[in-house]
């Protein structure tokens, strides 16, 4: 069985437009939820799509994709990284929703995911996306935050527990 961290290493081998080593996942014990433990950044090809720095302690659920589903799309496949570029642009608003499922789009086809993948997956977020930004929105007003100032020292600790203390987190 390959690690998270050997994987994603093989799979940004020749993607010129993720810089840098690939992050590392450090999953919370639900294994729903991981937080990076390292920048992660892209750069568009091409167009005039933003550049996207993930700052360190991101939390991410990966590729969003329903459990039922998952034996025809893992949430662990070659379109992970760009998943969490667009967890990320999703949560921080930065731009308006079609621009991040667009850098999405172009972040899969840049990682080389199949053609039938990227368009499943692009057309499921532009189809369903529009809830989870919403919902991201609303989150974030209440006063939720993804990004950990503090990381959990114990592997017991499921991410709906960790969220509930607002120390362990930037605004």
């Amino acid at each position: 069985m390959i690690e998270k961290k050997e994987f994603m290493k093989l799979a940004l081998a020749g993607a010129k437009n993720f810089p840098g080593p690939p992050t590392a996942l450090v999953p919370f014990a639900d294994w729903d939820y991981y937080y990076t433990s390292g920048i992660v950044e892209w750069q568009p090809s091409t167009g005039s799509l933003p550049a996207v720095k993930i700052p360190v302690g991101f939390v991410t659920d990966l590729a969003s994709i329903p459990k039922v589903f998952w034996s025809l799309l893992s949430p662990h496949a070659r379109y992970t990284y760009p998943a969490i570029v667009h967890d990320y642009l999703y949560w921080e608003q930065p731009c308006d929703r079609s621009t991040a499922d667009q850098v999405l789009k172009m972040a899969m086809q840049e990682m080389q995911v199949a053609q039938a993948t990227v368009l499943v997956i692009y057309g499921a977020v532009r189809l369903g996306g529009i809830n989870a930004w919403l919902s991201n929105a609303k989150a974030k007003i209440s006063g939720e935050s993804r990004l950990l100032k503090r990381f959990p020292l114990h592997v017991s600790i499921p991410w709906k527990q960790w969220k509930c203390d607002p120390d362990n987190f930037h605004h």
